[in-house]
């Protein structure tokens, strides 16, 4: 192999950088690099790494004319211009094998601590209030979980379930003929009629833009717990709001926001509401982000490497 030269353009494990060298990869570890500064240099490299920190448009394609292949650190690839980078010929690699135990690992907490008040039961308690019958939980055995989307997130999170003694069902608009010992392949006729619970582990695209929405949540015949450790923008959280205030949601787990990070967050009209809702439990955009999935995402991309046409 011809030395290539790679570009990494955000904070990676620096286990990429070693494996990628072993594959005979000049590697420049630059993660403090701005978007600005990588427009003038990146016309030098054959691949750039990069997670969430900038997106790559076509401003920055163009820029790097001699790009052969990006590599994202993580799963989704919403922050790369896809539709761009496959008119130009360049090939584009992500690890979602890397952090797809994080993730499911994730959900359930999000689900058991909602099921069983413990976000409630906590705050009480550290205020004096000991209130056994208003913190009565209630159990996921014997529950139906309904996941959207069955790529390698939607089969973990349903793969960690598996103990637990649910009816797993799941669908996915992009394939078929998934059934497994995990889940079994519905229609989304079959997830808004029996779902007692609702995962969401799709990508974002544009199809999938603000899919939940006042109407989506409607078609659910049952009250619903819902998960989102997808993406934000996927969701309308205003909806989530009122289905929680008209019963349709008991709960929701929200790793992802259509709208993250401060103070963006605090202009949104929404989010008042949201941050005084006791029924919701919020993280900022973690699910995925262990000790060691950090490691195992670098390990997994530097691994695609080989698969590489250079």
């Amino acid at each position: 192999m011809l030395t290539k030269k790679i570009l990494i353009a955000d904070k990676l494990h620096s286990k990429f950088k070693e494996e990628a060298e072993k594959l005979g990869f000049k590697v420049d570890d630059r993660p403090a690099i701005s978007r600005e500064e990588t427009l003038k240099i990146i016309q030098n490299y054959e691949g750039i790494a990069i997670r969430t920190k900038f997106r790559i448009d076509k401003e920055l394609i163009d820029a790097g004319m001699n790009l052969k292949f990006i590599a994202r650190a993580g799963a989704g690839m919403d922050n790369i211009d896809i539709e761009y980078t496959t008119q130009k010929g360049i090939q584009c690699i992500n690890a979602p094998e890397g952090n797809r135990t994080a993730v499911a690992e994730h959900a359930i907490g999000m689900l058991l601590s909602l099921m069983n008040n413990i976000r409630k039961a906590d705050i009480e308690v550290r205020n004096g209030i000991w209130d056994r019958e208003g913190n009565r939980g209630l159990e996921l055995q014997g529950k139906t979980v309904g996941i959207i989307g069955y790529g390698f997130m939607g089969m973990s999170f349903a793969k960690t379930l598996k103990s637990f003694g649910v009816n797993v069902i799941a669908y996915d608009k992009y394939k078929s003929g998934f059934s497994d010992e995990y889940a079994h392949e519905v229609s989304m006729e079959q997830i808004v009629k029996h779902s007692d619970i609702l995962s969401l582990h799709i990508p974002l695209k544009r199809e999938t833009r603000q899919l939940v929405d006042d109407e989506y949540l409607l078609h659910f015949k049952k009250p619903i717990f819902f998960l989102n450790t997808a993406r934000g923008e996927i969701v309308n959280t205003g909806a989530v709001l009122r289905a929680i205030e008209s019963g349709k949601i008991l709960g929701a787990g929200l790793d992802v926001l259509e709208t993250e990070k401060f103070p963006a967050l605090t202009e949104q009209l929404w989010y008042n509401k949201l941050k005084n809702e006791g029924r919701v439990i919020l993280s900022p955009h973690i699910a995925g982000w262990t000790v060691e999935s950090y490691r195992k995402i670098s390990e997994v991309l530097a691994e695609k490497l080989k698969t590489l046409s250079l």
